[in-house]
């Protein structure tokens, strides 16, 4: 080997000695900067060698037994207890086993229970209607069990996370936190209908097609490339009456979901199983995550707004957090047309485990420390945390529809304005709902397939039937978070139509992305539990309540507002005829009227909040 004085460079004992302290400089700042920055806390150890027990019979009040897996470490003692109760079956790959494995290794017990009537539990099957008390039942005898310390919380998301809801208002004594992801808190307002529009697609699909018997059913027959034109989606969900749509798909009456259509308004057949109407009697801290464009966003918010406002104990109104992500029916870092970044993904399992370890073992690991809500705002693609929702400080402002030419589609002339327009205009156009508007993007998930997120509304905003209104481009950025409200002025020629809104982000390159969206049947303009309907071509102020947000629009972006009266089939068509909701076998075209300016000035409520 030749001596390293062989080579020019290290003959040179300077340049030798200032490599090394070169070297040794950036060390140290590496240092430092890794010192500086915010380290993501380490993932909980594996400590414990866990053992499944199977097909547990639980017994519930009226002597139906609700079968359960257990998992557990090997090791004797007794344990804090994490259950999840679930119509999905439990072993459902990649839901439930392995979550609940996770748990048992890190030192609880978990158990995943199959709900009355599904899979292996005995009963019959009938969503929602018997999980407050079951699930109720199920806790008092975990906190029983000889494997049990007493410390007990609930876990799971969507209908997982519904069944959370019901059990905690019925103030089991022996429960000590939930962690709905993603879940509904009031079944009529934000499952089966928005604004009172019925969810066609995810109520025909889910209620219908995929959980109307024991077992969950695929929908391959409706969506193969064998499928024969007549049980394809896009024919099926255009049956009219709505009520025996369920022939075309089970070939026979799906009652839970004939009774969805039959009970249309908020009556007491939905108030009994609504959560919203029982967060009093909440007793534990609730950790509600979800995503701006899930379809049960808006269950998500008003399950922290309700608990910190209601929530039974002052313990459980403390400790009720919120997290909300760029996301769908669950975190990832893309969703729709848009890439938000790596940093826009957050595992909610060890989140999940931060909570429980702060709520059932007592570890003080920070959780109490934190500020409450943690929200993600798009456009600036950036997480921040607040001290509540809606945040403090908001200010709420108008921004106006005007414009001197009509606004059908991306060739009209409709305008925005923060400046409340003296003169007064309309804008017309026709609905027909043999020719809906497509859903396309937006608050979906899990029923009949349709297009959800933030997609480019160019492809609908090219209808003359879809109403435009744009800002001129920003000069500064404008922050919005929190929820939005639409007000609109506007007639229609029938007794009953539909008013669809979307709040819309558009790009420098003309990319449209919805931000927010709302609809509202006419008939509920006095209330969820009023139906009241209209008079023909008289002008009424309907006001919207849209999906809460955070986005920023950035300079150079433009706002805009969508209108029109279809989003199908993620809504039914409003067939503009006033009869009770699945009766119609025809449909009428209606011809609408939007108002604005001068007495009359239609307009969305922007939550806008200092920016960064």
């Amino acid at each position: 080997m030749l001596p390293l004085k062989t080579f020019p460079f290290f003959g040179n004992r300077s340049l030798v000695k200032n490599l090394f302290l070169l070297v040794i400089l950036f060390f140290c700042c590496l240092g430092a900067s890794q010192t500086g920055s915010v380290a993501a806390e380490e993932p909980r150890p594996v400590l414990n060698e866990i053992r499944l027990v199977r097909q547990v019979p639980v017994p519930m009040r009226d002597g139906t037994l609700l079968y359960a897996d257990i998992y557990r470490p090997t090791k004797p003692g007794k344990y804090a207890v994490i259950v999840t109760r679930s119509p999905y079956g439990l072993q459902r790959i990649g839901v439930h086993h392995e979550r609940m494995m996770k748990f048992a290794q890190r030192g609880y017990v978990a158990i995943v229970q199959d709900v009355r009537g599904r899979y292996e539990s005995e009963g019959k099957w009938e969503p929602f209607r018997d999980e407050a008390k079951d699930g109720y039942d199920t806790i008092e005898w975990i906190a029983k069990q000889d494997f049990s310390n007493g410390k007990i919380a609930m876990q799971g998301g969507s209908y997982l996370g519904h069944n959370q809801w019901a059990a905690a208002s019925q103030s089991p004594p022996s429960l000590d936190a939930i962690f709905p992801s993603v879940a509904s808190t009031n079944l009529y307002a934000n499952w089966i209908t928005m604004g009172g529009a019925f969810r066609l697609s995810f109520n025909f699909g889910w209620g219908a097609v995929r959980m109307p018997n024991r077992i969950m059913l695929p929908q391959i027959w409706h969506t193969s490339d064998f499928t024969p034109e007549e049980l394809k989606y896009e024919n099926i969900l255009m049956h009219l009456p709505l009520k025996n749509g369920d022939l075309q798909s089970a070939g026979y009456a799906v009652q839970h979901y004939r009774d969805w259509l039959a009970h249309e308004s908020y009556d007491s057949y939905w108030k009994a199983i609504s959560d919203e109407e029982r967060f009093d009697k909440v007793m534990v801290p609730a950790y509600n995550t979800g995503g701006w464009f899930d379809i049960f966003l808006m269950g998500t918010l008003n399950g922290y707004t309700g608990m910190k406002k209601y929530g039974g104990t002052e313990a459980a109104r403390a400790g009720t957090k919120l997290l909300v992500g760029p996301w769908g029916h669950g975190p990832g870092t893309r969703f729709g047309d848009l890439e938000f970044g790596d940093h826009a993904y957050i595992d909610i399992f060890e989140e999940e485990l931060r909570y429980y370890d702060f709520h059932l073992k007592g570890i003080d690991n920070g959780l109490d420390k934190e500020l409450p809500v943690k929200i993600f705002y798009m456009g600036e693609n950036s997480w921040r945390e607040e001290k509540d929702w809606p945040i403090p400080g908001t200010q709420y402002k108008e921004l106006y529809l005007t414009g001197d030419r009509p606004a059908n589609s991306l060739r009209g002339s409709g305008k925005l304005t923060f400046d409340k327009p003296k003169s007064a205009g309309t804008d017309n156009y026709t609905y027909d709902p043999n020719l809906p508007v497509k859903t396309y993007g937006g608050n979906n998930c899990c029923g009949t397939p349709t297009v959800t997120g933030p997609r480019d509304q160019r492809i609908i905003e090219r209808r003359n039937d879809v109403l435009v209104y744009t800002s001129d481009f920003l000069t500064a950025p404008v922050t919005v978070a929190g929820p939005i409200t639409m007000k609109l002025h506007a007639a229609t020629d029938g007794p009953d139509t539909d008013w669809m809104i979307k709040l819309v982000d558009v790009y420098p390159d003309g990319g449209a992305y919805p931000v927010s969206e709302g609809i509202l049947r006419a008939r509920f303009k006095d209330g969820l539990d009023k139906i009241n309907l209209l008079t023909p071509n008289q002008v009424y102020e309907f006001e919207i309540e849209m999906t809460g947000t955070a986005n920023v629009f950035q300079p150079g972006h433009r706002i805009r507002v969508d209108i029109t009266s279809s989003n199908f089939p993620q809504f039914d068509r409003n067939p503009n005829t006033g009869k009770p909701l699945g009766e119609d076998e025809e449909v009428r075209v209606a011809q609408q009227i939007i108002h604005h300016g001068g007495k009359r000035p239609s307009h969305i409520v922007l939550p806008l909040v200092p920016g960064f």
